[in-house]
Protein backbone atom coordinates (compact mmCIF):
# COMPACT_ATOMS: atom_id res chain seq x y z
CA UNK A 1 0.00 0.00 0.00
CA UNK A 2 1.45 3.35 -1.03
CA UNK A 3 1.10 6.57 0.95
CA UNK A 4 1.43 9.90 -0.81
CA UNK A 5 3.62 12.92 -0.10
CA UNK A 6 3.55 16.44 -1.48
CA UNK A 7 7.32 16.54 -1.85
CA UNK A 8 9.63 14.59 -4.06
CA UNK A 9 10.24 11.05 -2.87
CA UNK A 10 13.74 10.00 -2.12
CA UNK A 11 15.03 6.62 -3.27
CA UNK A 12 15.22 4.78 0.03
CA UNK A 13 14.37 1.28 -1.09
CA UNK A 14 17.39 -0.47 0.49
CA UNK A 15 16.62 -1.03 4.16
CA UNK A 16 20.06 0.10 5.25
CA UNK A 17 19.50 3.42 3.53
CA UNK A 18 15.96 3.73 4.86
CA UNK A 19 17.15 3.41 8.46
CA UNK A 20 20.34 5.39 7.94
CA UNK A 21 18.95 8.32 9.94
CA UNK A 22 17.39 8.12 13.40
CA UNK A 23 14.34 10.17 12.37
CA UNK A 24 11.86 9.65 9.53
CA UNK A 25 9.01 11.40 7.76
CA UNK A 26 7.66 7.90 7.08
CA UNK A 27 7.40 8.52 3.35
CA UNK A 28 8.39 5.03 2.25
CA UNK A 29 6.12 2.24 3.55
CA UNK A 30 7.75 -0.98 4.73
CA UNK A 31 8.00 -3.56 1.96
CA UNK A 32 9.24 -6.60 3.87
CA UNK A 33 7.24 -9.57 5.14
CA UNK A 34 6.66 -9.79 8.89
CA UNK A 35 4.95 -12.38 11.06
CA UNK A 36 1.54 -11.71 12.57
CA UNK A 37 3.19 -12.04 15.99
CA UNK A 38 5.63 -9.24 15.19
CA UNK A 39 2.82 -7.20 13.64
CA UNK A 40 0.76 -7.17 16.84
CA UNK A 41 3.73 -6.75 19.20
CA UNK A 42 5.06 -3.73 17.30
CA UNK A 43 1.61 -2.17 17.14
CA UNK A 44 0.81 -2.60 20.84
CA UNK A 45 4.18 -1.19 21.89
CA UNK A 46 3.63 1.91 19.78
CA UNK A 47 0.16 2.38 21.25
CA UNK A 48 1.78 2.28 24.70
CA UNK A 49 4.33 4.87 23.60
CA UNK A 50 1.69 7.21 22.16
CA UNK A 51 -0.50 6.92 25.24
CA UNK A 52 2.52 7.82 27.38
CA UNK A 53 3.07 10.88 25.20
CA UNK A 54 -0.56 11.94 25.66
CA UNK A 55 -0.34 11.62 29.45
CA UNK A 56 3.00 13.42 29.66
CA UNK A 57 1.75 16.23 27.44
CA UNK A 58 -0.93 17.09 29.99
CA UNK A 59 1.07 16.39 33.15
CA UNK A 60 4.28 18.24 32.17
CA UNK A 61 5.43 21.13 30.02
CA UNK A 62 6.36 19.63 26.67
CA UNK A 63 10.13 19.25 26.24
CA UNK A 64 10.75 20.09 29.88
CA UNK A 65 13.44 18.02 31.59
CA UNK A 66 10.91 15.81 33.39
CA UNK A 67 8.94 15.30 30.16
CA UNK A 68 12.04 14.32 28.19
CA UNK A 69 13.38 12.05 30.91
CA UNK A 70 10.15 10.07 31.25
CA UNK A 71 9.69 9.78 27.48
CA UNK A 72 13.33 8.73 27.10
CA UNK A 73 12.78 5.95 29.65
CA UNK A 74 9.58 4.76 27.98
CA UNK A 75 11.21 4.70 24.53
CA UNK A 76 14.09 2.68 25.92
CA UNK A 77 11.82 0.23 27.77
CA UNK A 78 9.73 -0.39 24.65
CA UNK A 79 12.84 -0.74 22.46
CA UNK A 80 12.19 2.32 20.28
CA UNK A 81 14.98 4.69 19.18
CA UNK A 82 15.97 6.93 22.07
CA UNK A 83 19.64 7.86 21.48
CA UNK A 84 19.76 10.54 18.80
CA UNK A 85 22.83 12.43 19.90
CA UNK A 86 25.46 10.69 17.69
CA UNK A 87 26.81 12.93 14.97
CA UNK A 88 26.04 12.21 11.33
CA UNK A 89 29.71 11.53 10.65
CA UNK A 90 29.94 8.93 13.43
CA UNK A 91 26.62 7.40 12.44
CA UNK A 92 27.70 6.88 8.85
CA UNK A 93 31.04 5.51 9.92
CA UNK A 94 29.52 2.85 12.13
CA UNK A 95 26.65 2.14 9.70
CA UNK A 96 24.52 1.79 12.90
CA UNK A 97 24.64 -1.39 14.94
CA UNK A 98 22.19 -4.27 14.63
CA UNK A 99 20.43 -3.29 17.86
CA UNK A 100 19.83 0.27 16.67
CA UNK A 101 18.77 -1.01 13.25
CA UNK A 102 16.08 -3.18 14.87
CA UNK A 103 14.78 -0.23 16.89
CA UNK A 104 14.47 1.93 13.78
CA UNK A 105 12.84 -0.91 11.89
CA UNK A 106 10.30 -1.36 14.70
CA UNK A 107 9.61 2.38 14.77
CA UNK A 108 9.05 2.44 11.00
CA UNK A 109 6.80 -0.61 10.75
CA UNK A 110 4.74 0.17 13.87
CA UNK A 111 3.97 3.68 12.59
CA UNK A 112 2.46 2.29 9.38
CA UNK A 113 0.47 -0.37 11.25
CA UNK A 114 -1.16 2.31 13.41
CA UNK A 115 -1.97 4.32 10.31
CA UNK A 116 -4.22 1.44 9.29
CA UNK A 117 -5.85 1.30 12.72
CA UNK A 118 -6.25 5.03 13.35
CA UNK A 119 -7.37 6.28 9.93
CA UNK A 120 -10.92 4.98 10.41
CA UNK A 121 -12.58 8.02 12.04
CA UNK A 122 -11.87 11.72 12.40
CA UNK A 123 -11.42 11.42 16.17
CA UNK A 124 -8.89 8.61 15.78
CA UNK A 125 -6.98 10.49 13.08
CA UNK A 126 -6.84 13.65 15.17
CA UNK A 127 -5.54 11.78 18.22
CA UNK A 128 -2.95 9.82 16.24
CA UNK A 129 -1.61 12.90 14.44
CA UNK A 130 -1.23 14.87 17.68
CA UNK A 131 0.72 12.14 19.46
CA UNK A 132 2.92 11.43 16.43
CA UNK A 133 3.69 15.14 16.05
CA UNK A 134 4.66 15.36 19.73
CA UNK A 135 6.88 12.29 19.36
CA UNK A 136 8.51 13.79 16.28
CA UNK A 137 9.09 17.11 18.08
CA UNK A 138 10.75 15.33 20.99
CA UNK A 139 13.04 13.39 18.68
CA UNK A 140 13.93 16.36 16.49
CA UNK A 141 14.71 18.44 19.56
CA UNK A 142 17.16 15.76 20.73
CA UNK A 143 19.27 15.84 17.57
CA UNK A 144 22.47 17.79 17.07
CA UNK A 145 22.73 20.55 14.46
CA UNK A 146 24.50 18.41 11.87
CA UNK A 147 21.84 15.68 12.29
CA UNK A 148 19.09 18.23 11.70
CA UNK A 149 20.77 19.49 8.55
CA UNK A 150 21.22 15.92 7.33
CA UNK A 151 17.54 15.23 8.03
CA UNK A 152 16.44 18.27 6.04
CA UNK A 153 18.66 17.20 3.16
CA UNK A 154 17.40 13.61 3.17
CA UNK A 155 13.77 14.77 3.05
CA UNK A 156 14.29 17.33 0.30
CA UNK A 157 13.54 20.26 2.59
CA UNK A 158 15.88 22.62 0.77
CA UNK A 159 15.85 25.64 3.05
CA UNK A 160 19.01 27.61 2.43
CA UNK A 161 21.01 29.29 5.16
CA UNK A 162 21.85 32.92 4.57
CA UNK A 163 25.44 34.00 4.08
CA UNK A 164 27.60 35.61 6.75
CA UNK A 165 27.47 38.91 4.84
CA UNK A 166 23.65 38.86 4.65
CA UNK A 167 23.46 37.99 8.33
CA UNK A 168 25.63 40.97 9.26
CA UNK A 169 23.54 43.30 7.09
CA UNK A 170 20.31 42.11 8.76
CA UNK A 171 21.72 41.60 12.25
CA UNK A 172 19.75 44.38 13.95
CA UNK A 173 16.47 43.26 12.37
CA UNK A 174 17.12 39.61 13.23
CA UNK A 175 17.86 40.40 16.87
CA UNK A 176 14.73 42.55 17.27
CA UNK A 177 12.35 40.14 15.54
CA UNK A 178 13.63 36.72 16.62
CA UNK A 179 12.88 35.22 20.02
CA UNK A 180 15.91 34.25 22.16
CA UNK A 181 18.39 35.76 19.68
CA UNK A 182 20.91 38.34 20.87
CA UNK A 183 23.72 40.24 19.24
CA UNK A 184 26.13 37.59 20.45
CA UNK A 185 24.17 34.46 19.52
CA UNK A 186 23.13 35.73 16.09
CA UNK A 187 26.68 35.33 14.84
CA UNK A 188 27.03 31.72 15.99
CA UNK A 189 23.84 30.23 14.56
CA UNK A 190 22.33 29.58 11.16
CA UNK A 191 19.36 31.47 9.77
CA UNK A 192 17.14 29.94 7.10
CA UNK A 193 15.51 31.95 4.34
CA UNK A 194 12.07 30.40 3.82
CA UNK A 195 8.98 31.43 1.79
CA UNK A 196 6.60 33.05 4.24
CA UNK A 197 3.72 30.68 3.35
CA UNK A 198 5.75 27.81 4.79
CA UNK A 199 6.08 29.56 8.14
CA UNK A 200 2.66 31.08 8.78
CA UNK A 201 2.67 30.06 12.46
CA UNK A 202 5.90 31.97 13.06
CA UNK A 203 4.67 34.95 11.09
CA UNK A 204 1.38 34.97 12.98
CA UNK A 205 3.15 35.02 16.35
CA UNK A 206 5.74 37.56 15.11
CA UNK A 207 8.74 35.41 15.95
CA UNK A 208 10.65 35.99 12.71
CA UNK A 209 11.81 38.78 10.42
CA UNK A 210 9.73 39.10 7.23
CA UNK A 211 11.07 40.74 4.07
CA UNK A 212 10.02 40.55 0.41
CA UNK A 213 7.98 37.39 0.82
CA UNK A 214 10.61 35.51 2.83
CA UNK A 215 11.10 34.93 6.53
CA UNK A 216 14.44 34.54 8.26
CA UNK A 217 14.19 31.70 10.76
CA UNK A 218 16.82 31.06 13.45
CA UNK A 219 18.04 27.49 13.67
CA UNK A 220 16.12 26.65 16.86
CA UNK A 221 12.80 27.64 15.24
CA UNK A 222 13.17 25.49 12.12
CA UNK A 223 11.37 22.73 14.01
CA UNK A 224 8.11 24.65 13.49
CA UNK A 225 8.50 24.36 9.71
CA UNK A 226 9.44 20.70 9.88
CA UNK A 227 6.51 19.89 12.19
CA UNK A 228 4.03 21.63 9.89
CA UNK A 229 5.37 19.63 7.00
CA UNK A 230 5.20 16.38 8.98
CA UNK A 231 1.62 17.09 10.10
CA UNK A 232 0.52 17.87 6.54
CA UNK A 233 2.13 14.74 5.13
CA UNK A 234 0.64 12.52 7.83
CA UNK A 235 -2.85 14.00 7.48
CA UNK A 236 -2.85 13.37 3.74
CA UNK A 237 -1.42 9.88 4.21
CA UNK A 238 -4.20 8.94 6.67
CA UNK A 239 -6.84 10.15 4.21
CA UNK A 240 -5.31 7.97 1.49
CA UNK A 241 -5.04 5.02 3.87
CA UNK A 242 -8.73 5.28 4.77
CA UNK A 243 -9.64 4.75 1.11
CA UNK A 244 -7.75 1.48 1.08
CA UNK A 245 -9.36 0.04 4.22
CA UNK A 246 -11.94 -2.15 2.41
CA UNK A 247 -9.12 -4.12 0.80
CA UNK A 248 -7.30 -4.47 4.12
CA UNK A 249 -10.45 -5.52 5.98
CA UNK A 250 -11.00 -8.33 3.50
CA UNK A 251 -8.00 -10.06 5.10
CA UNK A 252 -9.47 -12.08 7.96
CA UNK A 253 -6.08 -12.21 9.71
CA UNK A 254 -5.71 -8.43 9.98
CA UNK A 255 -9.26 -7.16 10.40
CA UNK A 256 -9.72 -8.16 14.06
CA UNK A 257 -6.27 -6.85 14.99
CA UNK A 258 -6.85 -3.46 13.36
CA UNK A 259 -10.36 -3.12 14.75
CA UNK A 260 -9.08 -3.74 18.27
CA UNK A 261 -5.95 -1.62 18.00
CA UNK A 262 -7.88 1.66 18.04
CA UNK A 263 -9.61 0.44 21.22
CA UNK A 264 -6.44 -1.16 22.52
CA UNK A 265 -6.18 -1.58 26.25
CA UNK A 266 -2.83 -3.01 27.29
CA UNK A 267 -3.15 -3.14 31.04
CA UNK A 268 -4.57 -5.57 33.58
CA UNK A 269 -7.15 -8.18 32.59
CA UNK A 270 -10.17 -7.58 34.83
CA UNK A 271 -12.10 -10.57 33.49
CA UNK A 272 -10.26 -13.15 35.60
CA UNK A 273 -12.63 -13.76 38.48
CA UNK A 274 -10.42 -14.68 41.44
CA UNK A 275 -12.18 -11.98 43.44
CA UNK A 276 -15.67 -13.45 42.92
CA UNK A 277 -17.77 -13.02 46.03
CA UNK A 278 -15.62 -10.22 47.47
CA UNK A 279 -18.47 -7.80 46.75
CA UNK A 280 -21.95 -8.37 48.14
CA UNK A 281 -25.16 -7.00 46.64
CA UNK A 282 -25.74 -4.91 49.77
CA UNK A 283 -22.46 -3.06 49.17
CA UNK A 284 -23.18 -1.85 45.64
CA UNK A 285 -25.04 1.36 46.59
CA UNK A 286 -22.32 2.36 49.03
CA UNK A 287 -19.49 1.50 46.65
CA UNK A 288 -21.11 3.41 43.79
CA UNK A 289 -20.96 6.60 45.84
CA UNK A 290 -17.35 6.12 46.92
CA UNK A 291 -15.47 4.16 44.30
CA UNK A 292 -17.34 4.01 40.98
CA UNK A 293 -16.08 6.13 38.08
CA UNK A 294 -18.55 8.69 36.78
CA UNK A 295 -19.60 6.49 33.82
CA UNK A 296 -20.64 3.65 36.13
CA UNK A 297 -22.06 5.96 38.74
CA UNK A 298 -24.51 7.43 36.23
CA UNK A 299 -25.51 3.96 35.02
CA UNK A 300 -26.13 2.81 38.60
CA UNK A 301 -28.16 5.92 39.37
CA UNK A 302 -30.26 5.53 36.20
CA UNK A 303 -30.89 1.86 36.97
CA UNK A 304 -32.04 2.67 40.50
CA UNK A 305 -34.31 5.46 39.29
CA UNK A 306 -35.81 3.83 36.17
CA UNK A 307 -35.43 0.14 37.08
CA UNK A 308 -34.20 -0.51 33.55
CA UNK A 309 -31.19 -0.03 31.28
CA UNK A 310 -31.04 -0.51 27.54
CA UNK A 311 -28.66 -3.04 26.02
CA UNK A 312 -25.59 -0.77 25.81
CA UNK A 313 -25.96 0.21 29.44
CA UNK A 314 -26.53 -3.37 30.61
CA UNK A 315 -23.38 -4.56 28.83
CA UNK A 316 -21.17 -1.72 30.08
CA UNK A 317 -22.42 -1.80 33.67
CA UNK A 318 -22.92 -5.56 33.87
CA UNK A 319 -19.35 -6.33 32.79
CA UNK A 320 -18.01 -3.70 35.20
CA UNK A 321 -19.88 -5.35 38.11
CA UNK A 322 -18.58 -8.71 36.97
CA UNK A 323 -15.05 -7.26 37.04
CA UNK A 324 -15.34 -5.97 40.61
CA UNK A 325 -16.43 -9.36 41.91
CA UNK A 326 -20.10 -10.10 41.25
CA UNK A 327 -20.69 -13.78 40.50
CA UNK A 328 -23.19 -14.99 37.89
CA UNK A 329 -25.69 -15.90 40.60
CA UNK A 330 -25.34 -12.49 42.24
CA UNK A 331 -25.66 -10.75 38.88
CA UNK A 332 -28.87 -12.58 38.02
CA UNK A 333 -30.28 -11.72 41.45
CA UNK A 334 -29.21 -8.06 41.13
CA UNK A 335 -30.71 -7.47 37.68
CA UNK A 336 -33.87 -9.48 38.35
CA UNK A 337 -34.51 -7.56 41.58
CA UNK A 338 -34.09 -4.20 39.88
CA UNK A 339 -36.00 -4.92 36.65
CA UNK A 340 -38.98 -6.46 38.45
CA UNK A 341 -39.40 -3.22 40.39
CA UNK A 342 -40.26 -1.59 37.08
CA UNK A 343 -42.37 -2.81 34.17
CA UNK A 344 -40.73 -6.23 33.79
CA UNK A 345 -42.21 -9.19 35.66
CA UNK A 346 -40.12 -12.18 36.74
CA UNK A 347 -41.29 -14.39 33.87
CA UNK A 348 -40.42 -11.78 31.24
CA UNK A 349 -37.04 -11.19 32.85
CA UNK A 350 -36.17 -14.89 32.67
CA UNK A 351 -37.24 -15.06 29.02
CA UNK A 352 -35.83 -11.76 27.72
CA UNK A 353 -32.86 -10.77 29.91
CA UNK A 354 -31.43 -13.71 31.89
CA UNK A 355 -29.89 -15.25 28.77
CA UNK A 356 -27.81 -12.14 28.00
CA UNK A 357 -26.48 -12.05 31.58
CA UNK A 358 -25.42 -15.70 31.39
CA UNK A 359 -23.97 -14.95 27.96
CA UNK A 360 -21.64 -12.22 29.23
CA UNK A 361 -20.34 -14.69 31.82
CA UNK A 362 -19.56 -17.20 29.06
CA UNK A 363 -22.35 -19.62 29.95
CA UNK A 364 -24.38 -19.28 26.73
CA UNK A 365 -23.76 -18.87 23.00
CA UNK A 366 -20.15 -19.24 21.93
CA UNK A 367 -19.07 -19.41 25.61
CA UNK A 368 -16.88 -16.29 25.48
CA UNK A 369 -15.95 -14.97 28.91
CA UNK A 370 -16.39 -11.28 28.06
CA UNK A 371 -14.05 -8.71 29.57
CA UNK A 372 -15.15 -5.44 31.18
CA UNK A 373 -14.95 -2.47 28.83
CA UNK A 374 -11.80 -0.36 28.89
CA UNK A 375 -11.93 3.45 28.75
CA UNK A 376 -11.00 3.43 25.07
CA UNK A 377 -13.83 1.05 24.22
CA UNK A 378 -16.33 3.10 26.21
CA UNK A 379 -15.15 6.31 24.52
CA UNK A 380 -14.86 5.11 20.93
CA UNK A 381 -17.49 2.42 20.40
CA UNK A 382 -21.30 2.45 20.42
CA UNK A 383 -21.97 6.12 21.31
CA UNK A 384 -25.17 6.63 23.34
CA UNK A 385 -28.35 7.86 21.66
CA UNK A 386 -31.55 9.31 23.09
CA UNK A 387 -32.62 7.29 26.13
CA UNK A 388 -29.23 5.66 26.62
CA UNK A 389 -27.09 6.13 29.70
CA UNK A 390 -23.91 4.29 28.72
CA UNK A 391 -20.75 5.85 27.27
CA UNK A 392 -18.22 8.21 28.81
CA UNK A 393 -19.68 11.33 30.49
CA UNK A 394 -16.52 13.27 29.65
CA UNK A 395 -16.81 12.33 25.97
CA UNK A 396 -20.53 12.07 25.33
CA UNK A 397 -22.13 14.62 27.70
CA UNK A 398 -22.85 18.22 26.78
CA UNK A 399 -20.34 20.42 28.67
CA UNK A 400 -23.09 22.20 30.57
CA UNK A 401 -24.71 18.90 31.58
CA UNK A 402 -21.31 17.55 32.62
CA UNK A 403 -20.77 20.67 34.72
CA UNK A 404 -24.09 20.07 36.49
CA UNK A 405 -23.15 16.44 37.19
CA UNK A 406 -19.81 17.48 38.66
CA UNK A 407 -21.51 20.11 40.83
CA UNK A 408 -23.98 17.46 42.05
CA UNK A 409 -21.05 15.28 43.13
CA UNK A 410 -19.51 18.17 45.08
CA UNK A 411 -16.54 18.89 42.79
CA UNK A 412 -15.13 22.35 43.52
CA UNK A 413 -15.55 25.17 40.94
CA UNK A 414 -11.80 25.24 40.28
CA UNK A 415 -11.80 21.44 39.85
CA UNK A 416 -14.70 21.65 37.41
CA UNK A 417 -12.77 24.22 35.37
CA UNK A 418 -9.73 21.93 35.22
CA UNK A 419 -11.86 18.97 34.12
CA UNK A 420 -13.71 20.98 31.45
CA UNK A 421 -10.39 22.25 30.10
CA UNK A 422 -9.16 18.67 29.69
CA UNK A 423 -12.45 17.72 28.03
CA UNK A 424 -12.09 20.65 25.65
CA UNK A 425 -8.68 19.31 24.65
CA UNK A 426 -10.26 15.84 24.12
CA UNK A 427 -8.24 14.31 26.98
CA UNK A 428 -11.19 12.34 28.31
CA UNK A 429 -9.27 9.73 30.32
CA UNK A 430 -7.16 12.46 31.90
CA UNK A 431 -10.36 14.34 32.79
CA UNK A 432 -11.58 11.19 34.57
CA UNK A 433 -8.26 10.89 36.34
CA UNK A 434 -8.54 14.51 37.49
CA UNK A 435 -12.04 13.68 38.76
CA UNK A 436 -10.50 10.79 40.72
CA UNK A 437 -7.88 13.09 42.25
CA UNK A 438 -10.43 15.73 43.22
CA UNK A 439 -12.89 13.28 44.77
CA UNK A 440 -10.16 11.36 46.63
CA UNK A 441 -8.19 14.42 47.81
CA UNK A 442 -5.13 13.45 45.78
CA UNK A 443 -2.58 16.01 44.65
CA UNK A 444 -1.18 13.79 41.90
CA UNK A 445 -2.24 10.17 41.36
CA UNK A 446 0.69 7.88 40.59
CA UNK A 447 -1.09 5.78 37.94
CA UNK A 448 -2.36 6.28 34.42
CA UNK A 449 -6.11 5.66 34.24
CA UNK A 450 -7.16 3.37 31.39
CA UNK A 451 -10.03 1.28 32.74
CA UNK A 452 -13.19 1.81 34.86
CA UNK A 453 -12.29 -1.26 36.93
CA UNK A 454 -8.83 0.18 37.50
CA UNK A 455 -10.56 3.31 38.85
CA UNK A 456 -12.48 1.12 41.30
CA UNK A 457 -9.40 -0.81 42.44
CA UNK A 458 -7.37 2.37 42.95
CA UNK A 459 -10.24 4.01 44.81
CA UNK A 460 -10.59 1.06 47.17
CA UNK A 461 -6.84 1.08 47.74
CA UNK A 462 -6.88 4.79 48.60
CA UNK A 463 -9.88 4.41 50.89
CA UNK A 464 -8.28 1.42 52.62
CA UNK A 465 -10.97 -1.06 51.70
CA UNK A 466 -9.44 -2.80 48.70
CA UNK A 467 -6.34 -4.58 49.94
CA UNK A 468 -7.78 -8.03 49.32
CA UNK A 469 -9.10 -7.06 45.91
CA UNK A 470 -5.79 -5.50 44.94
CA UNK A 471 -3.85 -8.58 45.97
CA UNK A 472 -6.15 -10.92 44.09
CA UNK A 473 -6.00 -8.79 40.95
CA UNK A 474 -2.21 -8.59 40.81
CA UNK A 475 -1.83 -12.33 40.10
CA UNK A 476 -3.68 -12.32 36.76
CA UNK A 477 -1.74 -9.22 35.74
CA UNK A 478 1.56 -11.05 36.26
CA UNK A 479 0.21 -14.05 34.37
CA UNK A 480 -0.73 -11.78 31.51
CA UNK A 481 2.69 -10.15 31.37
CA UNK A 482 4.43 -13.55 31.39
CA UNK A 483 2.21 -14.91 28.65
CA UNK A 484 2.58 -11.89 26.38
CA UNK A 485 5.94 -12.98 25.01
CA UNK A 486 4.90 -16.52 24.18
CA UNK A 487 1.17 -16.07 23.60
CA UNK A 488 1.67 -14.76 20.09
CA UNK A 489 3.30 -17.99 18.92
CA UNK A 490 0.37 -20.03 20.14
CA UNK A 491 -2.00 -17.60 18.49
CA UNK A 492 -0.20 -17.93 15.17
CA UNK A 493 -0.44 -21.73 15.34
CA UNK A 494 -4.12 -21.53 16.17
CA UNK A 495 -4.64 -19.15 13.25
CA UNK A 496 -2.87 -21.48 10.86
CA UNK A 497 -5.01 -24.42 11.92
CA UNK A 498 -8.30 -22.57 12.25
CA UNK A 499 -8.40 -19.17 10.47
CA UNK A 500 -11.97 -18.52 11.56
CA UNK A 501 -10.77 -18.24 15.17
CA UNK A 502 -8.82 -15.10 14.32
CA UNK A 503 -11.99 -13.30 13.42
CA UNK A 504 -13.25 -14.01 16.93
CA UNK A 505 -10.00 -12.94 18.64
CA UNK A 506 -8.46 -15.99 20.39
CA UNK A 507 -7.58 -15.77 24.06
CA UNK A 508 -3.90 -15.29 23.30
CA UNK A 509 -4.63 -12.08 21.41
CA UNK A 510 -6.82 -10.82 24.24
CA UNK A 511 -3.66 -10.39 26.29
CA UNK A 512 -2.86 -7.55 23.89
CA UNK A 513 -6.29 -6.33 22.80
CA UNK A 514 -8.90 -6.34 25.54
CA UNK A 515 -12.66 -6.04 25.15
CA UNK A 516 -13.51 -7.98 22.03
Amino acid sequence: MQFGSRRKKIDTSPQTELYGHALQFYVQPPLENISLSEFETFAVDRVKLLKTIENLGVSYVKLSEDYKKKLWNESRNLNFPYKLEASVKDEKKSQIGQNEYEKRRKDHISHFILRLAYCQTEDLRRWFIQQEVDLFRYRFDGMLSDQKREFLHRNNLQYNTITVEEKKALQEKLVISSYAVSGVTVESQDFYKVPFQDALDLVRTRKVYLKAGYVYIPHQEIVTIVLNDFRTRLSKALALTARSLPAVHSDERLQPLLNHLSHAYVGQDYSIQKNVGKISLEQIDSLSGKSFPLCMKQLHQSLRENHHLRHGGRMQYGLFLKGIGLSLEQALQFWRSEFTRGKVDADKFDKAYAYSIRHMFGKEGKRTDYTPYSCMKVILSNPPSQGDHHGCPFRHSDPELLKQKLQFYKVSPSGISQILELVKGMHYQLACQKYFELTHNFEDSNFSLNHPNQYFIESQRVLGGGKDIKREMEAPQRLQENSAAKGSTAAREAAANAPQDLAEMPEELDSFFQDA
